[in-house]
């Protein structure tokens, strides 16, 4: 395998490459993935960059260019699979709001090589496609075209669920309310991932997005009075919004232990997000059957919390938090790498490229609205339909959060140096 990276030296792309080079804990077993790291593009050499070092223990080649290491210097495609890790590192931000990471221009110069040899592999592309459009679904179209297996998106699909929540494929969902902290963007394709892969297990499945609008500030608690998404359903998220440092006091929770835990953690809370978040933000989402949904940025309420509710037709409320936790090494991603193995065992992706050519595209004109005078953004293009898997597929196993090698049985940064 290929991995293309944009740094080396901390985030995603050591997050995913070092694990099929050192192996990972999963579902409470070492795990040593059957591929190996032939070749490595990095974009940017900053300080702290490992590359070099794993080379030389890993025994790959780094090539200064991304042909370089897809063809291993013979001009022709020479790996089987491919990991597009684009994803940190000094890139420029526009005037949206929108860090330019150039996913699709790397992803055209793999295309490139696959025409110029005549056969195309697995790839594997770290969160959305591109944070414009046109290059997000010229992407989809080229995967589409090359009929080559693909997987994207964000980790959050993948990792547990808290409690474990499963909505049936045929669900009747009424609206949909995320709540989510950070970078507006970079953070924002966290929370609609995470919105998505619930809502399209709606009855009738995806269809598409009629509409989108970003909103801010007062705004935000303004279109709440007016109906325009459900301040109940935010409360119900917050509810399962447990900091990670408290659910990590254990490996696994029992659903029951769950409703305890987010029981007495609900109480903790003395003020409401509209005392405290100074510049909230609403990412208002209108699908083509009717299904509403929001994506809610409370930064300073909510820290590393990711959780969704949604009412169904049967005027049920079901939530979820989206854990990002355990060590070392942020274990969710070892559950997204879990993926990324077996879309490169079985070339199937466990989960549809189509999600994510969705969101990206939610998310793209959402920062159009966003500068756009928060106008309402009709969305045609947006006309994805496609079916979800039949069972959801997020981690039910144990969480690695203890590390015995380390101080007081805890992970840290200076204990896996």
């Amino acid at each position: 395998m290929a991995a293309l990276c944009t740094t080396f030296n901390s985030g995603h792309g050591r997050h995913t490459v070092e694990r099929f080079l050192m192996g990972y804990e999963y579902d409470g077993r070492m795990h040593y993935p059957p591929f190996r790291v032939v070749s490595m593009y990095v974009d940017q050499i900053n300080d702290g960059d490992l590359s070099d070092v794993r080379a030389e223990q890993y025994g790959f080649e780094k090539f200064a260019d991304i042909a370089g290491a897809l063809t291993l210097g013979t001009g022709e495609l020479a790996v089987d699979n491919i990991l597009l890790v684009c994803e940190n590192g000094i890139y420029p931000t526009n005037d949206k709001g929108q860090i330019e990471y150039p996913r699709y221009e790397w992803f055209r110069q793999v295309v490139e090589v696959f025409r110029a040899s005549g056969r195309s592999v697995p790839v594997f592309n770290d969160k959305h496609l591109s944070f414009e459009w046109s290059k997000a679904r010229w992407m989809y179209d080229q995967q589409v075209d090359l009929d080559f297996a693909m997987l994207a998106g964000s980790s959050l699909p993948t990792t547990w669920r808290l409690p474990e929540l499963e909505i049936p494929v045929g669900t009747g969902l009424q609206e949909i309310v995320a709540v989510y902290p950070g970078h507006i963007e970079a953070y924002g394709i966290h929370s609609l991932e995470a919105m998505q892969c619930l809502a399209e297990r709606r009855d009738g499945g995806e269809t598409g997005v009629t509409a989108v609008q970003y909103l801010e500030g007062d705004e935000v608690w303004a279109a709440a009075r007016d109906g325009r998404w459900s301040r109940d359903l935010l409360d119900a998220a917050l509810y399962r919004a447990v900091p990670r440092a408290i659910v990590e006091q254990k490996r696994q929770w029992t659903n029951d232990e769950v409703e305890d835990l987010c029981r007495e953690h609900a109480l903790t809370r003395t003020a409401r997000p509209e005392d405290v978040v100074e510049t909230p933000v609403a990412l208002l989402v209108e699908y083509r059957d009717g299904l509403k949904a929001s994506c809610i940025n409370l930064t300073g309420y909510v820290t590393a919390e990711f959780a969704v509710a949604a009412s169904t037709d049967a005027q049920e409320v079901l939530s979820t938090l989206f854990f990002l936790g355990g060590g070392p090494q942020s274990a969710y991603h070892g559950v997204q790498v879990h993926h990324i193995e077996e879309l490169f065992k079985n070339k199937r992706a466990n989960y549809p490229i189509e999600r994510t050519l969705l969101t990206s595209g939610v998310l793209a004109f959402l920062m159009e609205s966003r500068v756009g005078g928060h106008r309402r953004i009709e969305t045609p293009e947006l006309t994805v339909a496609y079916d979800p898997p039949l069972a959801s597929t997020f981690e039910r196993g144990i969480m690695p959060i203890l590390c015995p090698w380390c101080p007081e049985g805890r992970y840290t940064p200076a204990a896996a140096s």
